[in-house]
């Protein structure tokens, strides 16, 4: 199958991977794109980082490496591995994941700086806050969203040459609804096959009435690409 993927260009070029591991052709169409902020961290000793994205990895290196981590994530997890963080411990699945592990691992009153994007959910903040822990913020950088459909896109939805997409962010989609309506390619990227990470993630497509909507099992890329062989086998 030909699929889609507008992650940023980094992640969307280790997916492409994977995809042609698999047998796939992908097309790669970021309309995202991550950039570091002007930020700082806040003043003063922290327990824990909290790391919920590996595009937060880069913003580590000015903490001792011996400092502990908890991350979303075997992927994001490796890379905080990557960047000399040994003592990390991985939650699988989303932030109210991490939350958990990290309330079974600290006692409440721990001070964690969590290392996030601009744009975020609440999670895993409103659960630890709630369970006693001492949460702030250093925004270390943000996803810029494309404001025209990127030229290879705009191309395949006119030839309706792509299969399916895979999704793993509401923003994303979000984005994509908007520039395909302004470039009169709604219709061409409504009817695709569209699996995502999550029923939040797929919300805006089920809103706009998209058809062939498939949600991961998991939140996790793993789910994903399961779902997509289960899609294959079926065709």
């Amino acid at each position: 199958m030909r699929i889609l993927v507008t992650r940023p260009r980094e992640q969307g070029e280790a997916t492409a991977a994977r995809l042609a591991a698999l047998g796939h052709e992908a097309l790669v169409a970021p309309l995202l794109t991550i950039v570091p902020t002007s930020g700082s961290p806040p003043a003063g000793p922290c327990d824990a980082l909290i790391v919920t994205s590996a595009n937060a990895v880069p913003a580590l290196a000015g903490f001792e490496k011996a400092r502990p981590v908890f991350a979303v994530g075997e992927r994001t997890a490796a890379a905080v591995r990557e960047a000399g963080f040994m003592n990390t411990r991985v939650a699988q699945g989303d932030g109210a994941s991490l939350a958990t592990v990290v309330a079974n691992a600290l006692a409440p009153g721990a001070r964690l700086l969590h290392v996030a994007g601009r744009d975020r959910k609440p999670e895993p903040q409103a659960s630890l806050t709630r369970e006693g822990f001492a949460v702030e913020k250093f925004v270390a950088y943000e996803a810029v969203t494309a404001i025209e459909l990127p030229e290879n896109l705009r191309l395949a939805l006119r030839e309706a040459s792509l299969d399916a997409a895979l999704h793993y962010s509401r923003r994303t989609i979000e984005t994509a609804l908007a520039l395909t309506r302004a470039a009169n390619l709604a219709k061409s990227f409504l009817i695709l096959r569209h699996l995502c990470l999550s029923a939040d993630v797929a919300s805006p497509l089920r809103e706009r009435g998209a058809a062939r909507l498939i949600v991961a099992r998991e939140p996790d890329e793993a789910s994903l690409l399961a779902a997509l062989a289960l899609c294959d086998s079926s065709r």
